[in-house]
């Protein structure tokens, strides 16, 4: 299932060690907001670490445009990891350059630095040689661990990987087991659940799961796109117009595995005090629109996920951020959290949401990558996993 090498793999005592990791958290007023992604690196920053290593972090925070900008410095996430290791993480204010040669050349076995965001290079994202030659030149070993990016091509998850010897670290592995196990050789009856906006974006993830799944479950506000394709009138709910004709493709291909909402909590407005009641699937009144799920689709949902052997689970049911449409993806999230299923959960939002009901423990993995686990649900091939070093 997994065929590259990881850090488990070689010996990294006495090298330098560049490790592209996924810092790309929130930070307000310098403070970071959520520590999940930093956290979920540490296991291989530690095993690093103490197998003798001098490691070299780098990573993109934000979308700076190809130049330094303050606001999206990384210096605030060096000093909390610092805290996390219990011992100091150096920082550097350049990513490439004269004072990352030298920051990288004085770094001594068993020492962290904290390379400035690779964002501030428009090699970065233009997957420049010139750019992957450079970060290849500060270290003797590089480490992809930061799975959250893997499905782009750029010079710090895949261009590095062509001038050093390139292996995994234990989140990618990890990432890659979970995800690749439920869609290679899942437990079944197998439920796949995609909620969220939109259907455009999940289209080829909808192709690729109906051929593997048993259920497909979904709703979110890419359920208005489907209601719209079976010629129901959705007033104001978000509807994309141009994923119309797709998603009746979808239906008629579908049969009995796709499931739909069978009830609706719409509102006058989109908003925390708007107006709301509960109605079955119809047509909508004219100034209304669908914000969550019925409690009779949760009823039908939780009944397909405690039958589950396997549950994948993507995007939120409804507007869960305002409390009088957070029920059903709340409800959701219990349901997932009590089954017997091996559960598997990716994307910011259902993460957060079983973050906030505190059920998160009860998850066998939550995926750090919202895109790339979408990608791989999709069956593509990640750039910056196919560029490591095979087993074999």
């Amino acid at each position: 299932m997994f065929n590259k090498k990881t850090i488990k793999d070689i010996e990294p005592r006495g090298k330098r060690v560049l490790v592209r990791v996924d810092f790309n958290v929130p930070i307000e007023n310098g403070v970071v907001q959520d520590d999940t992604r930093i956290r979920a690196a540490l296991p291989t920053v530690q095993n690093l670490l103490t197998r003798g290593a001098a490691v070299l972090l780098c990573s993109h925070l934000g979308r700076p445009k190809d130049k330094p900008d303050p606001e999206y410095s990384l210096r605030p996430v060096a000093e909390f990891l610092g805290r996390l290791v219990k011992s100091p993480v150096k920082f550097v204010e350049e990513c490439v350059g004269p004072k990352a040669q030298a920051a990288a050349r004085s770094l001594n076995p068993g020492e962290t630095l904290l390379l400035e965001n690779t964002r501030f290079y428009p090699g970065e994202i233009k997957n420049d040689p010139k750019f992957s030659r450079q970060l290849a030149a500060l270290a003797d070993l590089y480490v992809n661990d930061a799975f959250g990016s893997a499905h782009r091509a750029h010079a710090s998850t895949e261009g590095v990987a062509h001038y050093l010897p390139a292996v995994a670290g234990l989140l990618m592995e990890q990432e890659i087991r979970y995800l690749g196990g439920a869609l290679a050789g899942p437990k079944r009856p197998f439920v796949a659940i995609l909620g969220g906006a939109k259907v455009s974006d999940k289209i080829g993830v909808i192709r690729n799961l109906l051929d593997k799944a048993d259920h497909l479950l979904i709703g979110g506000g890419m359920a208005n796109t489907f209601f719209k394709a079976q010629g129901r009138h959705m007033a104001d709910s978000l509807v994309e117009a141009e994923a119309v004709a797709m998603a009746r493709e979808l239906l008629a291909s579908a049969s009995a595995k796709l499931h739909l909402p069978v009830d609706l909590v719409i509102a006058d407005a989109f908003d925390e005090i708007a107006n709301h009641k509960i109605m079955k699937v119809g047509d909508l009144p004219a100034g209304w629109r669908a914000l969550d799920i019925g409690p009779e689709t949760v009823a039908e949902f939780s009944s397909l996920v405690k039958k589950a052997g396997t549950v994948v689970w993507n995007g939120p049911m409804g507007v869960f951020e305002m409390k009088p449409f957070a029920a059903g993806t709340f409800a959701l999230a219990k349901a997932v959290a009590e089954s017997d299923a091996d559960s598997i959960v990716g994307g910011g939002d259902s993460v957060s949401a079983l973050q906030q009901s505190g059920l998160a423990d009860k998850i066998t993995h939550l995926s750090t990558g919202g895109g790339a686990s979408l990608e791989m649900l999709e069956g593509k091939v990640l750039p910056g996993l196919a560029a490591l070093q095979d087993k074999d």
